[in-house]
């Protein structure tokens, strides 16, 4: 009889992953660092590049050309550098092997994770939006919209998994490191904000190899253009196999 109480009174898996993942997305917003990546930064860049003159050559208005590119790099903020930095530090200090050990499991512990950095993208992408669509006179192509949705969910999938790598592969002081400079770096010269068109020549192979071009392009083309970009989604596609299954091998939970 208790045996049967207990089994009625358990959580099913799937309650168990969304409740993990409603902690996960708690634990990022509640957090100040990731909070500024997540929300404060995308919202400085989505008004400098409208107020001044850094993409006027990309779109028709600078709003235009603008917005694609933050909403970019919300996912990476959020999918790469706060999900690793937040990993790195669970498995530093034992959270990950303890959640392991309970009925929520290795992949439910995956999965709440995925809840969060998707939760908190939606938050995200309805602030980026919504400022612009109200303050700044944003007119997307209705056409891109709908692909855009899939190029965010592709290079969340494929940051999430790159940001896993790293949080599972070395030390969290690193992966603090990392991924701080890496978020830097791939904005200003990623091809995330600025296509790389206005990069160097020299440069343009390598940076088009990156996941970050490769959203941030397809996210203009769709956006500003109302264009499915078959290159951005295989490229990003590629990156999230690769990263996925990096992750899966190399991950050390303690």
């Amino acid at each position: 009889m208790s045996q049967a109480l207990t089994r009625s009174n358990a959580a099913s898996p799937l309650r168990r992953i969304l409740n993990q993942g409603r902690y996960e997305s708690i634990q990022m917003l509640s957090n100040g660092e990731q909070l500024i990546l997540a929300v404060v930064m995308p919202l400085i860049a989505l008004f400098v590049l409208t107020l001044t003159d850094l993409v006027n050559n990309v779109a028709d208005r600078s709003i235009d050309a603008a917005v694609p590119g933050v909403l970019a790099l919300c996912v990476i903020s959020t999918a790469f550098t706060g999900q690793g930095i937040g990993t790195g530090f669970d498995r530093r200090y034992g959270v990950l092997t303890m959640f392991s050990t309970t009925p929520l499991g290795k992949t439910g512990l995956i999965f709440g994770k995925v809840i969060a950095v998707l939760s908190v993208l939606l938050i995200q992408v309805v602030l980026i939006c919504s400022v612009a669509l109200l303050f700044l006179d944003w007119h997307p192509n209705p056409w891109g919209i709908l692909p855009g949705i899939l190029f965010l969910l592709l290079g969340a999938a494929a940051f999430t998994a790159l940001g896993l790598l790293i949080a599972g592969t070395v030390r969290p002081e690193a992966t603090l490191a990392i991924t701080n400079l890496a978020w830097i770096l791939l904005a200003g010269a990623g091809g995330v904000l600025y296509p790389l068109s206005m990069a160097p020549d020299w440069a343009q192979p390598t940076l088009n190899a990156l996941p970050s071009a490769a959203l941030g392009d397809a996210m203009r083309d769709a956006l500003i253009h109302g264009q499915f970009s078959i290159a951005g989604l295989i490229f990003l596609i590629l990156w999230a196999a690769a990263g996925s299954f990096a992750a899966i091998k190399l991950f050390k939970w303690s």
